[in-house]
């Protein structure tokens, strides 16, 4: 049966998706900075159930955005963009380059001051944003480049899932590991070998798969790419339950989960900055430099090896000025940035100061990328 791409699908929604979440940073930077750190900043701090209300949902609701993002690599992977070698080697070679070049960005700038830990921020490309801009560019940007993006953004919050697992990990107990292999394990073998097809059993077990991963000291996030790869997917019809899933998620998540996200950490108020200012802060350039360049120069030069040695081969409607212009928005990194930054560093004041520098460099690859795309050479 034919499938619908993820990659292909550049819905409305996800363009609507990307100005709220925009919409959602800016009321956040504004409200915490009209009422202070008691106000707005101090009420995602309140407590309930022994957890502050950004510790519940950067730890529970986020783990729901990566079963999504899960079940969307799954799907592409089994029949949809990256399941042709050649045609996925481009982006896979991209988001490698992506994710490795801005980390020696970051790791060459704070090397020595304690500062290190952070280099999985300037990693990943946000998703939503990214397709916002896409589609504001319209005409301008060929379909094959907003498949090009996609799959790299994709590829790439894995990537950084599993950075997040081996790097931004707390006291790991062994305990809560084994439980949490052995429901991996029975998860696959209800699905491979006892071939149940209900959503809901493999969601109730998920619910325990979360707890055992967050008390295991990997972080709670790595629990929905787990349960993602045992959904079945049968043939990639709309039926299984991988796509049903999939399908039901997907406004939820990106008009729900996402915006409270956006809410909660982008509360955050500069007038308490200390310092000397931002870029005085060494990990605030490592993140800028990270982003902006090292973004746009490992993206590109992914790419490159990848066509040069014949692993791939652009599309038909690509130039190389596409490549560029398209790797420079992969420093919008927000979403993804700001997560792995309430991870890698236990300041308050370092969190705030490494947020806001996303911010303002996603702003800034944004404004040279889609100015690389729209401006044509004589």
């Amino acid at each position: 049966m034919k499938t619908i791409s993820f990659l292909k699908r550049m819905t409305a929604k996800d363009t609507v998706a990307g100005y709220l979440l925009m919409s959602c940073a800016g009321l956040s930077l504004l409200l915490a900075n009209l009422s202070g750190t008691s106000g707005w900043s101090g009420f995602w701090q309140r407590t309930l159930a022994n957890h502050s209300i950004v510790d519940w949902i950067n730890d529970g609701l986020m783990a729901v955005f990566f079963l999504l993002v899960g079940l969307e690599l799954k799907q592409e992977v089994m029949f949809g963009q990256l399941k042709d070698k050649r045609q996925s080697l481009l982006p896979v070679m991209a988001a490698l380059g992506g994710m490795l070049i801005p980390a020696l960005f970051y790791i060459s700038t704070t090397y020595g001051t304690g500062l290190e830990h952070g280099f999985g921020i300037p990693m990943s490309t946000d998703i939503a944003f990214v397709i916002t801009l896409l589609a504001l560019l319209g005409p301008r940007v060929p379909v094959s480049l907003k498949i090009f993006l996609t799959a790299l953004a994709v590829i790439d919050d894995i990537g950084a899932v599993v950075v997040i697992a081996i790097f931004y990990t707390s006291t790991i107990s062994a305990f809560y590991i084994f439980a949490t292999v052995m429901l991996f394990a029975f998860l696959l073998w209800l699905n491979w070998y006892v071939q149940v097809r209900k959503l809901s059993v493999y969601l109730v077990i998920g619910i325990f798969l979360w707890f055992c991963v967050l008390q295991s000291g990997i972080h709670a996030s790595v629990s929905g790419i787990l349960l993602a790869l045992t959904i079945p997917i049968l043939d990639g019809a709309p039926s299984s339950p991988a796509r049903r899933l999939q399908h039901r998620l997907h406004v939820p998540v990106y008009f729900l989960i996402l915006p409270l996200f956006v809410l909660a950490n982008t509360a955050i108020t500069i007038t308490g900055m200390k310092g000397g200012g931002l870029l005085s802060q060494l990990h605030v350039v490592g993140i800028c430099t990270g982003l902006i360049l090292g973004k746009g120069i490992g993206i590109t030069l992914g790419a490159v090896f990848s066509v040069g040695f014949g692993w791939s081969v652009l599309p038909a409607d690509l130039r190389w000025r596409h490549i560029i212009g398209g790797a420079l928005l992969g420093g919008i990194g927000f979403t993804m940035a700001i997560f792995i930054a309430t991870l890698a560093f236990d300041s308050a004041q370092l969190v705030d100061s490494a947020k806001l520098a996303i911010l303002a460099s996603s702003c800034v690859a944004a404004i040279a990328g889609s100015l690389v795309l729209t401006i044509k050479p004589k």
